[in-house]
């Protein structure tokens, strides 16, 4: 019987993705003009090679913006995988980057929204979408407050051991979906949690609510998770300008959250994801199968 290697995660099944990480750990050593070149260049192959995510993409592009003709529609989809490749090297500027070459690309704006928060000594779900950016948030965040990161671990063992040790380079710690005792735990600690719940994740513990004007299934943690730690709840989103710079926008606290019921607070909260979206559409995962569950009777999307 053959022995298993010392460390599984140098399987040789493993070396073409260690490959491609050694790979993207170099490009990250390009200044950042060049590297959002070489992103957008990636953004544009993956648009032509990815069919099964292209088709998706552009469905869902199709059902939020119904306002747009189908050349302005495919103008977005464009811009959306372009986009997508920069997000492959913002990632890297956020794990590999120095402070001295990343902060002063970094603008926060209504950081006294957080302040204020922290200093009632609660904890702070940090509520935003899947940007492209949404690393970047993190890395900022965590450079000036407590703050941990929600994760859904990655099925490929190099992956997640990459995203763990990139994100460690910058964040005290972060917690997988799924440990929802430990995000509560953390948040009576009065530290901040980045939380992220605009994925499909089926029926269970979800409520339709709209977004973009369509009943999406809606995951209602964060109405659970507020009551049982007693947290405030600031939406928050990172966007990359055009100057080169990232740009960290922070609401002020919600009031009210959680209200009477979780549907209600799935609505407030999918209302307020739109709207980030809408700063920056071409900045957001449009890749995923936002609508793939139904409720009774609808025909499928996808």
């Amino acid at each position: 019987m053959s022995k298993s290697p010392a460390n599984p995660l140098w399987h040789p099944k493993h070396w073409p993705t260690w490959l491609a990480v050694g790979l993207w750990r170099f490009v990250a050593l390009l200044p950042y003009n060049p590297l959002m070149a070489l992103g957008r260049a990636i953004g544009r192959l993956l648009m032509h090679k990815a069919k099964r995510r292209r088709d998706i993409a552009e469905k869902n592009i199709e059902l939020c913006f119904p306002e747009l003709s189908s050349d302005e529609q495919q103008k977005r989809l464009k811009a959306y995988f372009e986009s997508a490749g920069m997000g492959l090297m913002d990632i890297a500027v956020s794990w590999w980057w120095s402070d001295k070459a990343f902060f002063p690309r970094v603008r926060i704006h209504g950081a006294e929204h957080l302040d204020a928060a922290y200093a009632k000594e609660k904890g702070v779900i940090l509520y935003t979408g899947h940007f492209a950016c949404l690393d970047i948030s993190g890395r900022i965040l965590a450079s000036r407050w407590p703050s941990l990161a929600m994760y859904r671990p990655n099925e490929n063992p190099v992956l997640q051991h990459t995203i763990d040790s990139g994100r460690m380079n910058f964040m005290e710690g972060t917690i997988p979906r799924d440990n929802m005792r430990l995000m509560v735990k953390t948040l009576k600690s009065k530290k901040g949690v980045w939380f992220a719940p605009d994925q499909n994740y089926g029926h269970k513990n979800s409520v339709f609510a709209d977004f973009f004007g369509i009943a999406a299934a809606t995951n209602t943690s964060a109405t659970r998770i507020a009551k049982l730690s007693g947290s405030v709840v600031i939406p928050f989103a990172t966007y990359r300008s055009d100057d080169g710079h990232y740009d960290l926008y922070l609401e002020p606290a919600l009031d009210g959250f959680p209200g009477a019921s979780e549907a209600q607070d799935a609505q407030r909260l999918n209302d307020i994801l739109e709207a980030l979206v809408r700063k920056a559409p071409e900045q957001y995962n449009w890749m995923h199968r936002r609508f793939k569950d139904r409720p009774a009777g609808e025909k499928r999307f996808y």
